[in-house]
């Protein structure tokens, strides 16, 4: 009787909701992984729960457009084009520690 507690009903009642991904996530998460074209539609097609013919053409188009590099969105305004790019150093300044 001691070692029986019950949990508040609140508890009980709560429910996880799984959602597959998109099949856009799926092809990057795919293409984040390896280069090879047909990995990457065997990792998609298992991501989604979709046979790997209807994710061949979605891969196949997407791995045809050509990726541009990421940038940060700064790097423009850094760069000038006379002196090349500037070198902005960040330091952290530490507090003051009272000796006693």
């Amino acid at each position: 009787m001691l070692g029986t507690k019950k949990t508040p009903n609140r508890y009980a009642k709560r429910v996880t909701r799984v959602e597959p991904p998109s099949l856009d996530e799926a092809i990057a998460a795919a293409q984040g992984l390896t280069g090879d074209i047909e990995c990457q539609i065997e990792i998609a097609s298992q991501l989604m729960g979709m046979p790997e013919d209807e994710v061949r053409p979605v891969v196949l188009k997407s791995a045809a457009q050509p990726r541009r590099p990421e940038r940060a969105p700064f790097a423009d305004r850094i760069l000038d084009r006379r002196e090349g790019a500037k070198v902005i150093v960040v330091e952290r300044r530490r507090p003051r520690l009272a000796v006693r």
